[in-house]
């Protein structure tokens, strides 16, 4: 909204208008002090449901982990897959396609968590942790 105010701004600047031909807005023509009383009234309460939007979407947020619960995707690696990550990758034989397979993971996952000589990585040892 902050940037078609702008743009109107900068057209009356150059001393062009604008004129809603069609829709709910239709009765709005920025040539006129009473078009651009409307233009800003529906500037400002755009701008206040936005804003009640994001107020509402941080207390459903904030309710939500009060109550035990956490948004996001579920970790595909628990400490278990890990582990057999770890013994898997440290074999100097191992692929780790044929182990990411196995695990039902990708390889990007795999090292994620796992260096290619089977140590942890960051990601990998806080799961252990």
């Amino acid at each position: 909204m902050k940037h078609l105010v702008t743009t109107v701004d900068d057209l009356r600047a150059c001393n062009v208008g604008l004129k809603v031909l069609a829709g709910a807005g239709a009765q709005i023509d920025t040539t006129t002090a009473n078009g651009r009383l409307f233009f800003g009234i529906f500037a400002v309460l755009a701008e206040f449901e936005r804003e009640l939007i994001a107020e509402r979407t941080h207390a459903g947020l904030a309710a939500a982990r009060a109550r035990g619960r956490q948004g996001g995707r579920p970790r595909k690696m628990d400490r278990a897959t890990v582990m057999m990550a770890m013994a898997a990758m440290a074999d100097p034989k191992a692929n780790a396609s044929d182990v990411a397979r196995h695990l039902n993971i990708t390889t990007t996952t795999l090292y994620t968590y796992v260096n290619g000589d089977g140590t942890l990585k960051q990601a990998g040892q806080s799961l252990i942790d």
